[in-house]
């Protein structure tokens, strides 16, 4: 069956998203993309790795197509698959494909979260044959010199049969991501969310204080996400403590009891 030519149009790339770098990932990343190596990103949630690729993609001045993985995400949901429309039966390419044809970066988020069958169809493409098989028309893509591969996953938040198999997380380099420190960070949340330096402070101390403790009644610490949209709140004349819950608190926990404890630590921060 013939393969219609692709239905979407290559992606403009964005403009930079605003990053400050934790170490030297930037020229890490810049070597790799030079190199034709995929990229691995560990690091906790919120700590900046999607904001990291996003910036990156824009310095390097190309197209960004993001996936996030699930359970359910097929080898369909990446390559492509026939579709039917008034005119018959055509081929849509998926991110993957997508990616691999305009020589962008594929960032796959979370990749652990994906059924393994469908991370076998990414062996081909990070090897030196750099290429991607679409069974389906019997097309063999090679990836141009513009083409990345990176994906990324929490090692602090996996279930005990999800994770990279040994021979897919060694055609990777791996960058390791965490939060800045309490200043940089302060910084950061101040200058994203609109609240004063005395706040963003506070803020920070809040979420180092539940970081601290995560590992023992929360599944994921509070990233820098979270305390920015409290700030976010507070900045737009909402109350510090139920900024705090609904921004931060109720989005860490669904237990009443967690939650109460977790409001403690606020008024401890930002007084009753």
């Amino acid at each position: 069956m013939p393969v219609t030519p692709l239905a979407h149009a290559p992606k403009t790339p964005a403009p930079a998203s605003p990053y400050t770098p934790v170490g030297d990932e930037i020229e890490v990343f810049e070597l790799a993309y030079k190199r034709n190596l995929p990229v691995l990103l560990k690091g906790p949630t919120g700590c900046g790795k999607t904001r990291f690729v996003e910036h990156m993609a824009a310095r390097l001045g190309r197209p960004l197509y993001t996936v996030s993985c699930h359970d359910d995400l097929s080898a369909a949901d990446l390559v492509g698959r026939h579709l039917i429309n008034a005119s018959g039966t055509y081929w849509m390419d998926g991110p993957l494909a997508q990616a691999v044809r305009h020589g962008g970066i594929c960032y796959l988020d979370e990749v652990v979260e994906a059924r393994k069958d469908t991370t076998v169809v990414l062996h081909a493409l990070t090897d030196d044959r750099r290429i991607l098989p679409i069974d389906r028309t019997g097309e063999v893509l090679s990836a141009p010199a513009e083409f990345m591969l990176v994906v990324s996953y929490n090692p602090g938040y996996q279930h005990l049969l999800k994770g990279l198999k040994p021979s897919t997380r060694q055609r990777f380099v791996s960058l390791s991501f965490d939060f800045h420190g309490a200043g940089k960070e302060a910084e950061i949340v101040a200058a994203e969310s609109g609240v004063d330096r005395e706040t963003a402070k506070r803020l920070v101390t809040l979420a180092r204080a539940l970081r601290n403790t995560a590992q023992h009644d929360l599944d994921e610490a509070p990233g820098t996400r979270l305390i920015v949209n409290a700030g976010k709140l507070m900045a737009g004349g909402c109350a510090p403590d139920l900024a705090c819950r609904v921004a931060v608190a109720e989005c860490l926990s669904d237990d009443p009891d967690i939650v109460a404890a977790l409001m403690k630590v606020v008024h401890a921060v930002f007084g009753a």
